[in-house]
């Protein structure tokens, strides 16, 4: 079986979250970490821009949801669930670059 290659984790310099993730020991847990918390508070008015890097997430998720395979997770396998998760993802690839180039 091949090897994947292995690279260091890095830590984020900050985390965007919204209203659900306001808490103090979120907070905290986040700053001992060396970590920026970039989160809105309840009650407050939003964050400017916080949406835009949310929603190409969100999207993300979205495109892959479309794959019926991926709503429930069928494989007990890692290796079989990342390879459908890799080919899902050459199909979005390929699908947006097809839509573009016609």
């Amino acid at each position: 079986m091949a090897e994947a290659a292995w690279n260091p984790r890095r830590r984020p310099d900050s985390l965007l979250g919204d209203k659900g993730y306001d808490s103090d020991p979120n907070r905290h847990e986040l700053r001992k970490r060396r970590i920026l918390p970039v989160i809105s508070r309840k009650g407050a008015p939003n964050i400017k821009g916080l949406g835009k890097p949310r929603y190409v997430v969100e999207q993300t998720f979205a495109l892959l949801h479309q794959f019926k395979r991926f709503a429930v997770r069928w494989e007990r396998r890692t290796e079989l669930h990342d390879a459908f998760v890799s080919l899902a993802c050459s199909l979005i690839c390929w699908r947006r670059l097809k839509k573009t180039h016609s």
